[in-house]
C-alpha cells in the first residue's frame, strides 16, 4: 500500500498548477454531490463531513489567491468563494440541497474554464 500512496503523492506534486486547480474543483464538486445524497438519506453526520471537506477545498482555493498579481479576477474569485462558503453553511444548517446545487453549478463552471486553459 505504501507504493500506491507514494504514487498518489507524486502524481499530485508533479501536476501543473492549472491541473491542480481542476483537481481541487473536482474534489469539491464530488464532496458536495455526496452531501446532497446524504441529506436525502438523512445521514446528517456524513453530510456534515462531506460539507466540511468541500469547504476545506474552497478555503484552500481562496487562501492561495494572489491578490496583488491577480487583480480584479482574484478579487472576484475571492468574493465568489466566500459566497460559496456562506451557501454551504446555510445548506448545512437547513439541509438545503438547492443551495448546494447552486455551489456545484458555480464550481462546475469555474472547473470547465480551468480545464479549457490548462490543456
Amino acid at each position: 500500500m505504501k507504493g500506491y500512496e507514494t504514487y498518489q503523492e507524486n502524481s499530485i506534486t508533479t501536476q501543473s498548477q492549472g491541473r491542480l486547480v481542476v483537481m481541487l474543483y473536482e474534489g469539491a464538486i464530488k464532496f458536495l454531490k455526496r452531501a446532497v445524497i446524504e441529506i436525502q438519506a438523512q445521514d446528517f453526520e456524513a453530510k456534515s463531513n462531506y460539507l466540511r471537506k468541500s469547504e476545506d477545498i474552497i478555503n484552500e482555493l481562496n487562501t492561495v489567491l494572489d491578490m496583488e498579481a491577480g487583480g480584479e479576477i482574484a478579487t472576484n474569485l475571492r468574493a465568489l468563494y466566500m459566497f460559496m462558503i456562506r451557501h454551504i453553511h446555510e445548506a448545512n444548517a437547513k439541509n438545503d440541497t438547492q443551495k448546494l446545487e447552486e455551489v456545484i453549478k458555480l464550481l462546475d463552471e469555474l472547473n470547465q474554464s480551468w480545464k479549457a486553459i490548462s490543456v
